[in-house]
């Protein structure tokens, strides 16, 4: 072999391989392509930074619905074994108040069936170090069943492929910063899992995942880009269903996972929610239910205050019924005030300034004409009381 050879093969190790990782194959996971710099599970991709992460566990809130507690119990009502008994050499197992997954059991599944959620939950690799790479406190945190993964693993002074140490979309992104703690430590995941949307086929939102361990930020809406793979990149038009379970990992170490809890989060505006701007047909819908809401409740009172209640339902939806019923009820309620003597007219005021105000904004939005003569009956009335200032 020349000198010169051996200097290229010296520089080809040196730059496929950073310090401080094992020399891997350069020709592993898909390559790079236009949208995406690195292969998958490149060495060559930089580690993120090393932070210190803050010393506190988070417990669940009220409206948290708990997967597991460290009991027998919880674990049996909120879990289920993916293999069945005749295909699994072990269990998983209940010790010290954890979750621990054992060698050839397979994955462990929520019963629930969950959508979007935040979840909490702790996990810790075996406090004695063995292996190191992808080897060493080996699992996972999958959602929708098998979709995509948040990879669990032993990354404390224990560098590995970017893509997949702890905190990462494994094989979509990295974590912003390692901020594990020492090997052997519980560390926590909050999680906030948003899946993707497909409406006729067609992916409307490709979902998200919102990290943090320990306390600190890892993943921020990183998009999912169609799941999780090993080695391989999933289409991203793949279909995701509505609703799947979690799913814990047996990578064949011996990780333990405790203080499981989620809340199910509110749909997103593309998802017929509320949260942000709604679609025109969306829009629609939400309001009309908000009128039949209202008219509803008009049902349930008498006179004027039924009237108004009626007016409020045709902010949000027309309704000929309606708004010939609150007419009625308000002409009636105008006939009684002109028969009020001078004297008692002080007791209907709070009335009067109420279905003024009604009328001043429905006149002002276009939702009932400008010369609509009750309008000017009590608006003047209220100005001749003294209860409002002529404008």
């Amino acid at each position: 072999m020349n000198r010169l050879y051996k200097v290229l093969l010296i520089l080809t190790a040196a730059i496929a391989t950073p310090v401080g990782l094992a020399a891997k194959s350069a020709f592993f996971g898909d390559p790079p392509d236009n949208h995406h710099p690195w292969a998958v599970h490149d060495h060559n991709r930089p580690l993120p930074p090393v932070v210190t992460p803050a010393a506190n566990i988070a417990q669940p809130p009220s409206d948290a619905i708990v997967l597991f507690d460290g009991t027998e119990v919880s674990f049996h009502e909120n879990w289920r074994h993916n293999r069945p008994a005749d295909e699994r050499e072990q269990n998983w197992i209940v010790i010290e108040g954890a979750l621990q997954s054992m060698r050839g059991a397979g994955k462990l599944s929520s019963r629930a069936e969950l959508g979007d959620f935040q979840l909490h939950i702790e996990w810790r690799s075996p406090t004695e170090i063995v292996g190191q790479g992808q080897g060493r406190g080996n699992s996972g945190v999958f959602f929708m069943g098998s979709m995509v993964e948040v990879q669990v693993l032993d990354n404390y002074k224990n560098p590995t492929y970017a893509d997949g140490m702890a905190g990462a979309v494994y094989g979509i992104m990295p974590p912003a910063v390692n901020a594990l703690r020492p090997s052997g430590e519980w560390q926590s995941y909050d999680i906030i899992f948003r899946r993707p949307i497909a409406r006729d086929g067609v992916i409307l939102d490709h979902g998200s995942l919102t990290v943090l361990l320990n306390g600190v930020v890892v993943q921020d809406n990183t998009p999912l880009e169609g799941g999780s793979g090993h080695k391989k990149r999933k289409p991203l038009d793949r279909i995701f269903p509505e609703l799947g379970a979690l799913m814990l990992q047996d990578h064949g170490n011996p990780v333990r996972f405790r203080n499981i809890w989620y809340r199910p989060l509110r749909p997103r505006a593309i998802d017929g929610g509320t949260d942000g701007q709604l679609t025109e047909d969306s829009t629609f819908t939400k309001r009309c239910e908000i009128a039949e809401e209202l008219r509803q409740h008009a049902q349930s009172l008498e006179g004027l205050q039924k009237a108004l209640r009626l007016l409020e339902s045709l902010k949000y939806e027309e309704n000929t019924d309606a708004r010939a019923e609150a007419d009625k009820l308000i002409t009636l309620y105008v006939a009684k005030l002109k028969k009020i003597a001078p004297l008692e007219m002080e007791a209907e005021k709070n009335q009067v300034l109420s279905l003024d105000e009604a009328l001043q904004y429905m006149q002002r939005y276009k939702l009932i004409p400008n010369d609509y003569p009750i309008s000017s009956f009590v608006n003047d009335l209220a100005i001749q009381q003294g209860w409002k200032a002529n404008k």
